[in-house]
């Protein structure tokens, strides 16, 4: 048996709450791996009855009580706000306490008392009012982690999209996009496809920059002398690889037929096509960190928060793949 998921509360005045408490309820029906919230009892007690949701609270003192608790009731681990949260009303004062909590998920995984890192969608604005650093979550937990370079998969059932630069405008983007940036974020997705998907020889995909792959040169030279190279170096490292290639024509089903993830050169050319796929199940993956964190694919919904009508499948997707990777880096250990 692996050890529980932890689950992060997020923004407490989103939908994280009501999404976490749905996925509990529907937790037979989906087989969802145990798992534990870092969270506020007394919120989500009050977000439960606000929403008519009959989710029976458990306060905890360690995840190791998960276990026997999760079948009848939903295991706490209870953290403190420093104000009263108000679906739909985000308060800087609460983000120490939010980060809290992917602190303390992080730390328990590391120490082997949690499985896996879930964590809820957090509202950078208001963690930014309060000081916080990092451009997302990759970043932050990168920097919990100690890995300089984290890399950001977003995974549904039909398409696996790895961007190069993350959280940057599209100009710095593309100041940033360098031949060793591309070959940094493709060797870390080979390993993770082979270790966290079981995928024994991974075939990627690197998306071109502009129009038609440059066209030669004569719409840009990106292709040329930055992807190119890239392409070339992670062949010669015995990666399966291809590319660059037109982005318009990647993502058809064909064309996905030849590939288990493309490499994307900006944040939209890899999110656009996965959320159009399948918006409701997609799953953000952080890799490189030497620890599993999953996510739901989407923001905190601040404008729906307290009203029960959040959708609660991209968190059950991230927790049902966190709770396979899981079970896959055990089955890995035991075997060394």
């Amino acid at each position: 048996m692996t050890a529980p998921l932890a689950l992060t509360m997020g923004e407490p005045a989103g939908i994280g709450g009501e999404i976490a408490l749905m996925a509990w309820q529907k937790r037979g029906q989906s087989a969802l791996p145990p798992f534990f919230v870092i969270d506020n009892p007394s919120r989500l007690e009050r977000l439960a009855t606000r929403l008519g949701l009959s989710v029976p609270l458990r306060p905890i003192a360690q995840p190791g009580e998960t276990s026997r608790l999760f079948a009848t009731s939903l295991p706490v681990l209870p953290i403190e706000l420093a104000k009263p949260s108000q679906p739909g009303h985000p308060d800087p004062a609460n983000a120490p306490a939010v980060i809290e909590a992917i602190t303390k998920a992080v730390a328990l995984v590391r120490s082997g008392r949690a499985g896996g890192v879930v964590t809820n969608p957090i509202q950078k604005e208001t963690l930014y009012a309060a000081g916080f650093s990092y451009p997302g979550h990759t970043e932050f937990l990168g920097h919990l982690a100690e890995v300089k370079h984290p890399v950001m998969m977003l995974a549904g059932p039909e398409l696996r999209v790895v961007p190069v630069t993350v959280h940057l405008s599209l100009a710095d983007a593309l100041g940033a996009l360098t031949t060793g940036a591309i070959v940094m974020a493709a060797r870390v997705t080979a390993e993770a496809l082979k270790r966290d998907f079981g995928i024994e020889q991974p075939r990627l995909a690197v998306a071109a920059l502009n129009p038609h792959a440059g066209e030669g040169g004569t719409m840009g030279r990106e292709e040329i002398e930055i992807i190119a190279p890239a392409v070339k170096k992670l062949s010669s490292l015995g990666i399966k690889v291809s590319g660059p290639a037109p982005a318009d024509t990647l993502f058809h089903p064909a064309a996905r037929k030849r590939y288990d993830a493309v490499i994307c050169m900006y944040h939209d050319q890899a999110l656009i096509p996965l959320k159009t796929l399948d918006f409701e199940h997609g799953v953000n993956v952080t890799l490189g960190l030497h620890f599993i964190r999953t996510s739901p694919d989407h923001g905190t919904a601040i404008d729906i928060a307290g009203k029960g009508i959040a959708n609660p499948a991209s968190l059950m997707a991230a927790l049902a793949l966190a709770g396979a990777m899981a079970k896959r880096h055990a089955a890995l250990q035991d075997s060394a």
